[in-house]
């Protein structure tokens, strides 16, 4: 296409006038070394499609157009969610071409360049869908071979991440080493692919299967978390080369605010032998499924009470701050004195939190309008704390030390002073000194503040007043005269073990009041079952952390300790996900006895029953949960000598 506007080129009225009647063209959206695609409107069904066009100078090449229409025709005989559909395959006055889905969004290499890596709860969603769907791939006979940031689209608005571009692709038995089926055009012995992403056994130009895929994934993996790739260099030919001869650097060495899980199968995907890998895609989604922290979308309602949470808390604290400055001054009068003064500061703080208070408590009273409740709020800052914790640690990561600036003002301040003390300077070097001391205490505190304890800052003292009687008595005000607010899906974005515990309190308290009273242990057991729950969700997402930083290399050293404390780990984690599931189980079955009974049954000696079950298990988690500690400890362990060991008991 020349450098004119391709609207009006003489090749886009050329192919416009062929399609004429089946494709309405509007514009260009890219090209690249196999294809032009082009935004397009079929007419008959009245869709728009990306048309993808084999350039006219390349048509007449056989192996060229041979190795397009492969392409399409792998693509088209592919159906799922995670791969972009192909509809049409066709040829018309020379032109060759297929029609395919139009997907609104941006490639991940767009994504990644243009607002830097994706957070783990991203990433982690991006590699099991794309695993998914190379799994399905090659359950097809399909190789993709060409796995990489601009063939995987972001749809806009879900997030949903699809693949394409099956040009390269191998088509036959990809089960083992010694596929050969749909190789290379015949006659050449072509190295395939993009170099920054190609197993070690494609750049070598030896047969690959499906596990070659499962490299490339890994490598989109290291680039989507970290914004470049495992191995990068001057050529394509050095990059191959190290692909072949280096192992891959650990992807937290890269980036380190990656979770330990989703690092762990980066890693594996990445490791040089095929057989270490995956098995396939379905392994390394099952492998992330513990770690599915996948951002959750919180309702406006709630987003906007967070806002205005943190508003009011940072407005309290900044007039508190204030209160305290004036407390010198009115100490030196001699009328106040210390009780008055204590008095007088008393009274100005409960005012200032009675403000606020009711300034809360009026949001609250929307929230319950909303069909929302004091746990939605909790849950929702809870969300919030963790979204400011991953991004103070990407900010500042695991440092505790100074700063440059920190080091630099200090140095620059004791120097001055003993430049003065010491050899009898100029006496300016007072200043100097001076200012360099304050400036590197400043940037210290700075420093210590955000990094060595981000979870402070980010809201754990906030988490626990909203957690406690305050959030408590908020609601209760702002609930004042409400009866019944509309209520919300139960699958809005709620915990399970939340939904299921907020269904059954609300059944409770639509009972008559005898029949209450009869059942008056009821909620309080719910809201135990609730927190074993979270409670054991959190051991177990620690326990895969655990798994993921013990590793199971085979190549590296202790390798039978390392099997043996594995297979420990992994008891332990299945133990607490079988509890929390009879924990769930126990929650479903208390509120199906409160369903039969609003439908008119006599089971409250069921109840009863399923109330006395819940609460033995309740008894039987609290020892379970006590397996912290040692999660802990191997944790902690395993960070201060890189080795882990189970003592004996």
């Amino acid at each position: 296409m020349s450098d004119s506007d391709p609207m009006i080129s003489s090749e886009f009225v050329t192919l416009q006038t062929a399609l004429a009647g089946r494709y309405s063209l509007q514009r260009e959206l890219g090209r690249g070394g196999m294809g032009i695609v082009f935004l397009a409107q079929e007419v008959a069904l009245d869709r728009p499609v990306a048309l993808k066009l084999l350039p006219s100078e390349l048509a007449t090449r056989e192996d060229v157009r041979s190795r397009f229409l492969q392409e399409a025709r792998t693509a088209a005989k592919l159906s799922h969610p995670h791969i972009v559909p192909v509809f049409t395959v066709d040829e018309v006055d020379g032109f060759v071409f297929y029609a395919m889905a139009l997907i609104d969004g941006e490639t991940l290499g767009e994504r990644v360049r243009s607002r830097g890596p994706l957070s783990d709860a991203d990433a982690t969603r991006l590699l099991r869908e794309i695993g998914w769907a190379l799994a399905y791939a090659h359950l097809q006979g399909v190789v993709h071979r060409d796995v990489k940031p601009d063939n995987i689209l972001l749809e806009r608005g879900t997030g949903r991440a699809l693949i394409t571009d099956f040009g390269i692709a191998q088509v036959g038995d990809v089960s083992g080493a010694g596929s050969e089926a749909g190789s290379e055009p015949e006659g050449t012995n072509q190295v395939l692919g993009t170099a920054e992403l190609m197993s070690p056994e494609q750049a070598k130009g030896a047969p690959v299967d499906a596990r070659s895929d499962l490299y490339s994934l890994g490598a989109l993996g290291f680039y989507a978390v970290s914004g470049r790739f495992p191995f990068e260099g001057s050529s394509a030919s050095v990059v191959l080369a190290k692909h072949v001869t280096e192992p891959a650097p650990p992807v937290a060495s890269i980036a380190p605010q990656v979770s330990a899980p989703l690092a762990r199968v980066i890693d594996r995907c990445l490791r040089k032998e095929p057989d270490q890998r995956f098995a396939d895609g379905g392994a390394i989604a099952d492998a992330l499924a513990h770690d599915t922290a996948v951002d959750r979308p919180l309702p406006v309602p709630l987003r906007v009470f967070v806002k205005r949470l943190r508003a009011v808390a940072q407005s309290a604290f900044m007039l508190s701050l204030l209160l305290s400055m004036f407390a010198g001054p009115w100490l030196e009068d001699a009328r106040i004195g210390v009780l008055g003064l204590i008095g007088v500061l008393v009274a100005a703080l409960a005012a200032i939190l009675g403000g606020h208070a009711g300034s809360l408590a009026f949001q609250a009273r929307k929230i319950l309008k909303a069909g929302h409740t004091l746990e939605d709020t909790r849950l929702a800052l809870q969300l919030d704390v963790t979204r400011l914790n991953e991004e103070l640690r990407f900010e500042v990561g695991d440092r505790r030390l100074g700063s440059p600036v920190a080091i630099s003002g200090l140095v620059t301040g004791i120097g001055a002073f003993g430049a003065v003390g010491i050899f009898g300077g100029p006496r300016f070097l007072l200043g100097v000194g001076a200012l360099g001391i304050m400036i590197g205490l400043i940037a210290t505190i700075r420093r210590v503040v955000r990094g060595a304890k981000p979870a402070e800052l980010a809201g754990k003292g906030l988490l626990k007043l909203w957690g406690g009687r305050f959030g408590d008595w908020v609601f209760k005000l702002g609930g004042l005269g409400l009866r019944d607010a509309a209520p919300v899906g139960i699958g809005a974005y709620r915990p399970t073990e939340m939904a299921i515990g907020l269904a059954a309190n609300k059944l409770f308290e639509e009972l008559p009041k005898e029949t209450r009273r009869e059942l008056a242990g009821l909620p309080d057991t719910v809201q135990k079952l609730e927190e074993d729950v979270r409670a054991l969700r959190l051991q177990v997402k620690e326990l895969n952390s655990v798994l993921a930083e013990i590793g199971d290399d085979p190549a590296a050293p202790g390798r039978e300790e390392r099997g043996r404390v594995r297979r420990e780990v992994e008891a332990t984690r299945d133990e607490a996900v079988a509890r929390l599931r009879e924990a769930v189980t126990a929650l479903e079955q208390i509120r199906l006895g409160l369903l039969r009974m609003h439908a008119g049954e006599r089971v409250i000696a069921s109840v009863t029953m399923e109330l006395k079950t819940a609460k033995d298990l309740s008894d039987d988690m609290a020892n379970l949960l006590e397996g912290h500690r040692e999660v802990e400890r191997l944790l902690a362990e395993r960070r201060a000598t890189g080795m882990i060991t189970i003592v004996e008991e």
